[in-house]
């Protein structure tokens, strides 16, 4: 490929000249005009923006041999979106055909894998392929990326999409590595392990353990759930669509749209009480309450699962039978904290100690380590670590100061917690294909933001996190170990995708 080819393409048909043929050619031309790391809702929604504008340069690197991230690794028992089917997906190709309101993560990957194929990015796609090193080369104005620690591939630009749901957090509890029977995390399943007559400890009560509590609970002999803090819990409105809706929605695009509007709105509404005024939330605290005693009859059992904090300080979480599961003879809610893990039994802090034959860990993922697990330098060589030791920071969580030509997709402060997060990223996709067009058309080899503006918008967002919900008094995933919030976009996503039409250029510097 000659190095007019390998610089990066201007959008669709558009005959403006190129950045290669306006300037000298940087003394190495990459291989690649764009490398994504992660075959994910973003590294595909990425692969599917360039292809569509004409920029066929670029591969995506995954990990793994299939795509799908989140969807593809998590495949437990009841495993289940909790965004409606129809707003968890791309604008630009909406699904008629869902079989539930809530997607099941089969249906979800049937999706991405659908998206890879009629967008034609599967052949752009290198599995197996981890990226594991990425270090700026200034002179010659690119990323070398280290492939599986042996191969280099340079590339004008890098994306990451990795997500922050691909970490499983382990929980650090002694003796966790001497138990003898099967030990698995939520995110890692092995179908090979059955539960059919064991005494199983499930160990966490968050998103995806309310989803497999009640299946194991149906299998297991005993089933022990170790509860540190209640979640609030929702009735989750998930039913099966039938055929005749099916039908309809896929013979009215106009009705699919409709519906998927009306969902965003319904999620839009309520951020009311994560980011304007906490004491909103009361009102749905109130139907929480109520889902409570109508699903538990048992008072003791009740206050266990009572929450004492505001609601949406941790993730809402909706199901319908969490609460049924939680009151079978053969569970048994334990709040009592874990003490210890010996060869056979969790032993709680009271010296109670529970024989089991396997373990299920239901402890989410290590969010707030962005690309920890991939060694990224930038300018002068400076660790991406380094530059994120006080906590990881980003300008409207896509761009890094002193990391040229690097963008984030589901960067810092961009999760949520009231709508779809593929809203959110398809927002940053636009935002990094507007970049690449200024690098065009001002015949630009690298990009950055200014470190003044990236501090200043990100002590402007700090000090919004300090009057909204997640700072109102719990320990959430959300906080790092010093409380801080680095991983919740702080204000409605209608507002983060306005703010991200158009990158201002006074905040950028290029070369």
């Amino acid at each position: 490929m000659g190095a007019e080819q390998r610089t990066l393409r201007a959008v669709g048909t558009d005959h403006r000249t190129s950045a290669a043929s306006r300037e000298p050619k940087a003394p190495d031309a990459p291989d690649l005009a764009v490398a994504i790391i992660g075959a994910g809702f973003a590294g595909l929604g990425m692969a599917i923006k360039l292809k569509e504008a004409g920029r066929h340069d670029f591969q995506i690197f995954e990990a793994a041999s299939g795509l799908g991230g989140t969807w593809r690794d998590n495949t437990y028992p009841g495993c289940a979106c909790d965004i409606p089917s129809h707003l968890y997906s791309y604008s630009f190709e909406q699904k008629p055909d869902w079989t539930r309101t809530f997607g099941p993560w089969w249906e979800i990957l049937e999706y991405l894998e659908h998206c890879a194929d009629k967008y034609a990015v599967r052949p752009h796609i290198r599995f197996d392929s981890p990226v594991t090193a990425a270090a700026w080369d200034d002179d010659a104005r690119l990323w070398r990326i280290t492939i599986n620690d042996s191969e280099e591939i340079t590339a004008r630009i890098l994306v990451a999409g990795t997500g922050p749901f691909q970490r499983p957090r382990y929980p650090d509890v002694p003796g966790l590595d001497s138990f003898e029977g099967p030990v698995m995390h939520s995110a890692r399943w092995d179908h090979n392990v059955d539960l059919r007559g064991k005494d199983v400890a499930a160990i966490g009560t968050g998103a995806s353990a309310i989803q497999f509590v009640p299946e194991v609970a149906k299998e297991a002999q005993t089933l022990h759930v170790f509860q540190r803090t209640p979640p609030w819990v929702l009735a989750k409105q998930d039913m099966p669509v039938s055929d005749a809706w099916r039908e309809r929605f896929i013979r009215s695009p106009r009705l699919t749209s409709a519906v998927r509007n009306g969902l965003y709105l319904a999620a839009e509404s309520m951020g009311a009480g994560f980011v304007v005024d906490p004491r909103l939330m009361r009102v749905r605290e109130a139907f929480a309450r109520r889902f409570i005693r109508k699903s538990i009859p048992d008072p003791a059992l009740r206050e266990k699962v009572t929450p004492h904090y505001t609601m949406g300080c941790k993730r809402i979480l909706y199901s319908n039978d969490y609460y049924p599961a939680l009151c079978r003879d053969n569970v048994h809610l334990e709040t009592d904290p874990i003490e210890r893990i010996t060869h056979d039994s969790v032993v709680t802090r009271n010296g109670t100690s529970r024989k089991v034959d396997a373990i299920v860990l239901g402890t989410g993922f290590v969010v707030d380590e962005f690309l920890t697990h991939v060694s990224v330098r930038g300018r002068d060589g400076l660790a991406l670590n380094d530059a994120w030791q006080k906590g990881a920071e980003a300008y409207y969580g896509i761009t890094v100061a002193d990391f040229p030509n690097l963008f984030l997709l589901v960067g810092p402060n961009t999760g949520l917690g009231h709508n779809s997060i593929v809203f959110m990223i398809e927002a940053q996709v636009h935002y990094i294909m507007k970049c690449l067009d200024r690098m065009d058309r001002d015949g630009l080899t690298s990009l950055e933001v200014r470190a003044s503006e990236q501090r200043l918008f990100n002590e402007r967002l700090m000090d919004r996190m300090g009057r909204m919900v997640w700072s109102s008094g719990c320990q959430s995933w959300y906080l790092d170990q010093e409380g801080r919030n680095f991983t919740i976009w702080p204000g409605f996503t209608t507002e983060y995708w306005l703010r991200t039409r158009r990158p201002d250029p006074r905040a950028f510097r290029g070369r």
